[in-house]
């Protein structure tokens, strides 16, 4: 007889992460054959082309810099206001629509996810996002008793499917009152892809539809993780003028993160902002919030927070850390070039890369693809639908004949079947 003390909901729970899985392997491999030979496209961080985890340099300059008080002290359960100011500004720059807003500071942009499902959806309720996803996504979802719906991101010709997207919204809204509707754009984990102007209209669009009367309440929240690596800000953020003057039963939420925008990963620090024509609506967005956090993580890191703050209160320091953040910028997109461009001539059907730190290869057996690049010493991730590779983590002489090779890989892993 099997003896549990964990509470009845909290009975089976194991975390089988895939990401940290193909890591791990991928370092093994490396120990047993040296680095030099082996391909890590396992890692969501970005790494030079010396293999070595990058770091922004004055981001660095201004962290190494901070007082200790600023390292040590407690802040604010809702986020040092600089900060939380400086963040609104960030998430829109010139693309700031209409309406009322507020940010509360959250333990990464994981954070913001989580208080999004927490306080934005019903428990047992259904929570939407596209069939190609981050997959924490669902680990969040099952941790608050809620479930992960998803719709077909891509039709036929890969353009994002809004028959999908629409079918699914108006079948979970005839049965909830409610729903929380999670986008990962621009620079989509785990494809790269991104949501169009046009594509942000017609989603919009049926949410007004579904608003209308004020009967159901329609969430939407944007994670933006990846939008530094995505393009020029203003042209990456001209979607969100979009959001002024909604309904005020459609909220619209993002998920701000300093993780990949900062390469301060480990620091875990991100926001939760909200946007409403409602006053009302966004008083109570922090209030909740501000609650979840205390029941939670209570407060987060006080000296990422000013890391972020100085710098954007100096001129000079903001232009040097812009400069060097488009380098990476450009190297990560020069990475995924050589990629989708080798696979053009090759056949693979890679999925339609913009911008990013990942891009995705269908597969009907991803796992055992995964198992026959390691033949070749490549490691990537292997998701429900397809091969994640991170070009953010793959230098551009690794990159070089990968997607041949991903090529060969899924023909022998269909031959073997």
């Amino acid at each position: 007889m099997t003896t549990s003390m964990a509470a009845s909901h909290a009975v089976g729970k194991v975390l089988n992460d895939a990401i940290f899985g193909a890591s791990a392997a991928a370092v093994k491999a490396a120990a047993e054959f040296g680095a030099a030979r082996v391909t890590n496209a396992t890692i969501g961080a970005i790494m030079d082309d010396t293999e070595k985890l990058a770091c922004i340099p004055t981001m660095e300059k201004v962290f190494r810099a901070l007082p200790m008080t600023d390292m040590i002290a407690y802040a604010p359960i809702s986020g040092l206001p600089g900060y939380l100011d400086t963040v609104v500004d960030l998430t829109f720059a010139d693309q700031k629509p209409d309406g009322y807003y507020a940010a509360v500071a959250t333990a990464g942009g994981t954070g913001a996810i989580h208080h999004a499902i927490a306080n934005y959806s019903e428990v047992g309720d259904q929570v939407l996002t596209s069939d190609w996803f981050w997959g924490p996504y669902n680990v969040l979802c099952t941790e608050a008793r809620r479930k992960l719906a998803t719709y077909q991101l891509f039709d036929e010709h890969q353009n994002f499917n809004i028959k999908a997207f629409t079918a699914k919204v108006e079948e979970l809204l005839k049965t909830q009152s409610s729903l929380l509707i999670i986008i990962n754009t621009p620079a989509h984990n785990p494809t790269g892809y991104s949501l169009s102007e046009s594509d942000w209209a017609q989603v919009l669009d049926v949410c007004k539809a579904q608003a209308k009367g004020g009967v159901k309440k329609i969430s939407l929240l944007v994670d933006i993780a990846y939008i530094d690596y995505a393009g020029e800000k203003n042209e990456t953020r001209k979607f969100m003028k979009q959001f002024g003057g909604l309904p005020a039963n459609i909220l619209v939420m993002f998920a701000f993160s300093m993780s990949k925008g900062y390469t301060m990963y480990g620091q875990r620090t991100g926001a939760i902002i909200g946007l409403s024509s409602s006053q009302e609506v966004i008083t109570e967005f922090a209030n909740i919030n501000k609650y979840s956090s205390r029941a939670t993580w209570s407060n987060i890191n006080r000296g990422a927070m000013t890391v972020l703050t100085k710098i954007q209160q100096d001129k000079t320091l903001l232009a040097q850390f812009e400069k060097e953040r488009e380098a990476y910028y450009q190297m990560i997109r020069s990475r995924a070039a050589i990629f989708m461009d080798e696979a053009k001539a090759c056949g693979l059907n890679a999925l339609p890369y913009k911008a990013g730190f990942f891009l995705s290869i269908p597969s009907a057996n991803p796992g055992a693809v995964c198992e026959k690049l390691h033949d070749d010493l490549i490691f990537a991730v292997p998701l429900k639908m397809g091969v994640r590779v991170a070009v953010c983590a793959v230098s551009a002489t690794k990159m070089v004949g990968m997607a041949a090779k991903i090529h060969k890989a899924m023909g022998l892993a269909d031959t073997s079947k």
